[in-house]
């Protein structure tokens, strides 16, 4: 998956859930597409959820950038179980 690929909106909940965790600075399982379409798995603190040039991103305490719509599940919640139900 390269990095130009268009962004696809996450659910607002599932969104909500990513804002929750980063809230509470809680560690939690992460798992994630990465640019060149391996799966990847990390434990890490979600720092900051925010959007930029049109897509929507978490930075984990690893210090990586992870767009939302790579996002495969985060703490026991898979994304795709959160139909896309609006944009952010």
């Amino acid at each position: 998956m390269s990095a130009s690929t268009e962004y696809i909106p996450v659910s607002c909940e599932f969104h909500d859930r990513l804002e929750d965790l980063a809230t509470l600075r809680k560690q939690a399982s992460i798992s994630f597409v990465d640019d060149g379409g391996a799966q990847q798995q990390r434990s890490a603190v979600i720092k900051d959820v925010f959007a930029r040039e049109g897509a929507d991103y978490l930075t984990l305490s690893s210090g990586e950038t992870v767009r939302l719509d790579r996002l495969v599940e985060v703490d026991g919640y898979k994304l795709a179980d959160f139909p896309p139900d609006c944009a952010i």
